[in-house]
């Protein structure tokens, strides 16, 4: 489970799709397929959340990684390449931005 701490020492990495309100299910299927069958039993792999908006034209993603080397070889790994492929497919464009957390309130 994420823990949204100045004091994390791990990457925190937020993904935004931007999906039409007829693929959004569809991806969000596919993203809940993709943490419970692989991402979650990478290596580094800390926890993460998902989100969709009331239009539901943006899902964003919030995940938490040990090490930025952690995700980045779960983003290499060939099961997760071709599933991005597929969540490709189903939204106009996807963005993973790697964030430090500077402050909680």
């Amino acid at each position: 489970m994420p823990d949204i701490s100045k004091q994390f020492q791990g990457q925190t990495v937020i993904t935004t799709f931007e999906v039409t309100p007829g693929t959004a299910h569809d991806l969000m299927e596919a993203l809940e397929d993709a943490y419970a069958a692989f991402i979650r039993h990478q290596p580094g792999f800390i926890g993460a959340g998902l989100h969709m908006n009331d239009a539901q034209t943006r899902i964003c993603n919030y995940s938490q990684w040990q090490r930025r080397e952690d995700y980045q070889a779960m983003l290499r790994s060939a099961e997760m390449r071709e599933r991005n492929r597929i969540i490709s497919s189903l939204c106009r464009s996807f963005e993973p931005v790697m964030y430090e957390v500077v402050a909680v309130f």
